[in-house]
């Protein structure tokens, strides 16, 4: 007995010692966040202590030890932000008959408001993961700890194409949780959702995993009402029937071990409130969206460079595709990654690294999960023959290198200062209104534009006399302005027949 006992503490030394050399040899000793990963299988201390009692002993169906482990690793995150209210305007007519004070003063009017979500502390100096929409737009991010305590946050990055950012509180020492693996979940699983719903304390419900990889348009919509030509976003959401109502976005998503397994993001619900199922942001992502973050300061994607259309029994027969499920490959980007790797149109994608293929969002949760450079395992069935193909995925300009964070959306970066969210008008909006070309604002979020009295909508033609057709026309023109000079928009409104005239300190 006591020889066993030795081996065992002597293949745990070995363990250790291999598990360092590995460490220090793959270069993880440098990464900016050690995260806390759990292991796929059982480890050798894992088994001693289950030989000696020491381990969890929790029982299929109890939800206690997870709970108690997992609740100080949980933080609830309250946001300020100051918006922009703007009175209802008198209608152009009245102004034609009485002048432009007629209706009294109609500046804009800043207004403060408060919301609170939650979140999870991924490292044990300070940086927590949470979802983008908690803390979007916010002035200040404060976050409480279950002990009660309070620190001011720093948010480190954002992504909404996942619903996910990472902020940073100035404190040591603090319970990280352990990430688990999303991909193990099985359906009929029991997971526990920990947060701080309708800013109640710390909450824990638990329910089963009802679906994995689904899809629910969410992220899609809310992107495209902020940019109707931004990237696809990621939606491979963990479906869940654990109770998950307005607070809990941000949260933790674990399993029976407590480890991490999603973030908790979204409801289906027609009143907002729960009323049967929540969505989580699987862990695989929220792995590699917040290394990135951390690293490069935003998210490094490989792109695949193909329009793909998911097939059924319909769609394949109306593209007389000789199998009704994976993804069909509508067309082909040239100079792309599939094009190089020699895919054409009419090849139907069946796996991707491994896993068979069923859903567009469940390919796009895979690539989601790498960079541009790395090398995707594709199986791909053309004419009812399979073959298998190594593609290189590309960044979005083409290459294999990281875009750095001053290189993405340096347009918009350089309008900025302006505090609005613009877009250039189509052909057929300008011909509509008799203009050669403009930018329209869409949003005013706040800064320049929100001291004035420009309203969204409103339609940029000139600025100081030159044409603008373009946003990097407007960038271009806002470059040249000197400090203590001021920017003249000249415009129109889509409903009124008169040219705007605004003065912009800058």
């Amino acid at each position: 007995m006591k020889s066993n006992w030795k081996l065992l503490a002597l293949m745990a030394l070995l363990s250790s010692v291999v598990t360092l050399a590995a460490y220090n040899l793959l270069g993880f000793n440098k990464r900016d966040v050690i995260f806390n990963e759990s292991s796929p299988t059982p480890t050798i201390t894992g088994r001693l202590a289950a030989l000696t009692g020491n381990g969890p002993t929790a029982t299929p169906g109890d939800f206690s030890t997870a709970a108690e482990a997992v609740t100080p690793m949980v933080v609830h995150i309250r946001t300020t932000m100051t918006r922009t209210v703007r009175q209802q305007q008198v209608p152009d007519i009245f102004r034609d008959f009485f002048g432009d004070d007629f209706g009294g003063n109609q500046r804009p009017r800043r207004q403060q408001g408060q919301a609170s979500g939650s979140g999870v502390i991924i490292s044990k100096d300070g940086y927590i993961v949470t979802n983008n929409h908690v803390v979007q737009d916010a002035d200040e991010v404060e976050v409480i700890m279950t002990d009660k305590r309070s620190f001011k946050a720093k948010v480190i990055g954002t992504d909404p194409l996942t619903d996910l950012a990472v902020i940073k509180v100035e404190a040591n020492n603090l319970p990280a949780i352990t990430l688990g693996d999303s991909d193990a979940l099985k359906l009929g699983e029991w997971v526990l959702a920990v947060g701080y719903p309708l800013d109640l304390e710390s909450t824990v419900t638990a329910g089963i995993v009802s679906a994995k990889g689904r899809g629910i348009g969410i992220l899609n919509q809310n992107a495209r009402q902020n940019d109707p030509k931004a990237d696809t976003p990621i939606e491979a959401f963990i479906q869940t029937d654990a109770a998950i109502n307005p607070g809990n976005s941000g949260g933790a998503l674990v399993n029976l071990r407590g480890e991490l397994v999603g973030i908790n993001s979204a409801i289906a619900s027609a009143t907002g409130y729960y009323s049967g199922y929540g969505f989580a942001v699987p862990v695989s992502l929220v792995k590699k969206v917040s290394a990135d973050l951390l690293k490069y300061g935003n998210v490094q994607r490989g792109y695949l460079g193909i329009i793909p259309i998911e097939l059924n029994s319909t769609v394949a027969k109306e593209k007389g595709a000789k199998i009704g499920r994976g993804i069909y490959v509508e067309s082909v980007v040239d100079n792309g990654a599939a094009k190089t790797a020699g895919l054409e149109k009419g090849d139907v994608i069946v796996k991707m690294e491994g896993q068979s293929l069923d859903s567009d969002a469940q390919m796009r949760e895979i690539i989601g999960r790498r960079r541009p450079g790395d090398i995707l395992n594709v199986t791909i069935n053309r004419d009812g023959t399979e073959r298998d193909v190594k593609i290189e995925l590309r960044n979005r300009n083409g290459g294999r290198d990281v875009i750095k964070k001053a290189e993405v959306s340096t347009a918009n970066a350089a309008l900025s200062s302006l505090g609005a969210d613009f877009e250039e008008l189509s052909a057929q909006d300008a011909k509509q209104l008799g203009v050669a070309g403009g930018v329209r604002v869409k949003k005013i979020v706040d800064g320049k534009l929100a001291e004035t009295d420009v309203e969204e909508g409103f339609i940029i033609v000139k600025a100081n006399s030159k044409n603008v057709k373009t946003t990097k026309d407007l960038q271009a023109i806002l470059s040249s302005v000197k400090e203590g000079e001021g920017l003249m928009l000249i415009g129109i409104y889509p409903n009124s027949s008169r040219m705007y005239y605004y003065a912009v300190p800058i």
